[in-house]
């Protein structure tokens, strides 16, 4: 930030009176800080803004420059129908130019690779030394800076909201294992974005047989001689029928529905049959036994696996079976199970709509799911059923953006440049956040609940990164320059000029009140005198970084 003049308040002042104006908004009367609001009904929730910001704050990531303008240019005798015709543009993602990003991404080399290559260059053929670290780690952090770039300036929004889901719901950390992070690239594009509105089946095969995940839940070290539950475990709890459908420790044939072959959940015993029928299941990273090659790419490795009958969710799966056809079997039953449904269709709602997302809805996508679980689009006929509820629509404030979602919201609004050869030092703003992209060690994913991100530490970087963003703080590595696009000197219109461009609609009175108040205190109670250009260049920053701070810029 720029020193100030010395006929305005002092830095230290200003800094200070933008702390007490964002705690001041905070504590508004009914305009609360994010999370804390009463679950006791409705009328503790923000006002319902329009559909089109619904949508852009949640089937998007914050609206850019022109994006209000484009949704209601899009076909329709009002906003439903437009917003009907948003969905289905945005479910269609290959159908829309995405060039001005595309051209973004070129400098990063290894997003296009195969999976050989990316073995071959950046963890086999790369020497021991200092710079062994960066170049293991390059196909990661070019996949790190893409996911920002294409969050912030691509036109498929949707599919990067979904993209970020997915990644969570199959979480893999490269930072658990050296021969995770060079096949990273190929994982987000092969595995994660390449599947996310297609069929669940073929993406849990993707994601059941990739490096990165065989190498992240140790499956592929898993012998008869040594299996290892880790996967199996997971591959139950968290990516198909989740703990909701976990029954405990008891026989397997005494669950409901055994006899038919049908189950309503699943016991320990189902996790470790499935651990056997899993063994075997390896990466070609090793010349030295027979069949194997050093390629990084899956291999079935026969003497491992345990070749004997199992039974998994009421199927049993006989001796001797083909490769890889235990494992295949395990997985047809998760993905093919009701439980499944139920369990992906809630939290893909709870992504789409809100922390407490009505059982009707997810009733609804869940019936959708397994009715449609052979369809090649299943999850974009998922997707859709959320995106068209009623719920949707009526649904505002019962999430907050978590710490990615505040981050690029924030560039969006203040169509921010983000400069590819200082990528480090941005990705290190979402580490200050708590949020580092691919950071969550723990299978489980980032948490999507409000709860999880209301803390005292995460609201005062939101407010550190408000100011920030706004006051240009980060040089080179990002440039808002939001003094060069405001169009007006007048303090009461700067405000309105940014509410318009960050919000896309008025602020909570209780907002504009704290707002108002605090223009006042560090502009000396005056209003109506345009800024002087010394004077515009804290004021408009501090102005954007205060609408950026508000309640109303934390809600979706």
């Amino acid at each position: 930030m720029p020193e100030q003049p010395q006929t305005t308040l002092s830095r230290r002042q200003v800094l200070g009176g933008m702390a007490v104006g964002a705690a001041a908004l905070g504590a508004a009367s009914g305009c609360v800080p994010p999370g804390a609001v009463a679950r006791s009904g409705p009328k503790d929730l923000p006002a319902l803004p329009p559909l089109e910001i619904i949508a852009l704050n949640r089937m998007a990531f914050g609206p850019r420059p022109g994006d209000l303008e484009a949704f209601r240019a899009l076909p329709g005798r009002n906003s439903r129908e437009k917003f009907v015709a948003y969905v289905e543009q945005q479910l269609e993602p290959a159908r829309i130019d995405d060039k001005e990003c595309e051209a973004r991404l070129a400098s990063l080399k290894t997003l296009g690779k195969s999976l050989e290559q990316l073995w071959r260059e950046y963890y086999r053929q790369v020497p021991e030394g200092e710079k062994r670290y960066e170049t293991v780690y390059r196909p990661t952090d070019e996949t790190k800076f893409a996911t920002l770039i294409r969050a912030v300036y691509s036109k498929r929004q949707l599919q990067e909201v979904l993209a970020d889901f997915w990644h969570n719901h199959f979480n893999v950390s490269p930072d658990r294992d050296e021969r995770i992070a060079p096949t990273f690239a190929h994982w987000d594009r092969e595995v994660i974005r390449k599947h996310l509105l297609g069929n669940f089946r073929q993406m849990l095969g993707a994601v059941a047989t990739h490096p990165a995940m065989l190498y992240y839940l140790d499956n592929a070290t898993s012998s008869r001689a040594g299996p290892n539950e880790n996967w199996s475990r997971e591959l139950f709890e968290l990516h198909t029928l989740g703990a909701e459908n976990y029954l405990g420790v008891k026989r397997q044939r005494d669950v409901p529905g055994f006899a038919q072959g049908q189950p309503v959940g699943y016991v320990d015993d189902d996790v470790y049959e499935a651990t056997r029928a899993f063994t075997g299941w390896r990466v070609n990273d090793n010349t030295d036994e027979p069949g194997m090659s050093d390629s990084g790419t899956f291999h079935y490795h026969a003497p491992d696996h345990d070749r004997f009958q199992k039974t998994v969710l009421g199927r049993y799966l006989p001796p001797d079976q083909a490769p890889t056809k235990d494992g295949n079997d395990v997985l047809d039953a998760l993905a093919e199970h009701p439980g499944t449904a139920r369990h992906i269709s809630r939290k893909l709602a709870r992504r789409l709509i809100g922390d407490n997302p009505p059982q009707s809805v997810v009733d609804a996508a869940a019936k959708v799911f397994h009715e449609q679980r052979k369809a090649p689009d299943q999850l974009k006929q998922v997707v859709r059923t959320i995106l068209l509820s009623e719920a949707f629509a009526q649904t505002w404030g019962d999430k907050i953006k978590r710490p990615f979602e505040v981050f690029v919201s924030m560039l969006r609004a203040t169509n921010a440049q983000l400069n590819p050869n200082k990528a480090g030092e941005i990705m290190w703003l979402l580490w200050q956040l708590g949020q580092p992209l691919f950071g969550r060690i723990p299978p489980d994913g980032y948490p999507d609940y409000k709860e999880a991100w209301s803390g005292t530490s995460s609201l005062l970087e939101r407010w550190r990164l408000a100011q920030g963003l706004a006051g240009d703080w980060w040089g080179e590595a990002i440039r808002s320059e939001v003094v060069k696009q405001t169009p007006t000197r007048k303090p009461k219109e700067v405000l309105e000029f940014w509410v318009r461009r960050a919000l896309g609609r008025p602020l909570a009175s209780q907002s504009q009140t704290a707002i108002n108040a605090y223009m006042k205190e560090i502009r000396g109670g005056n209003l109506t005198e345009p800024l002087s250009d010394e004077d515009a260049k804290w004021f408009i920053p501090l102005t954007v970084a205060a609408v950026l701070s508000s309640p109303d810029f934390q809600w979706r």
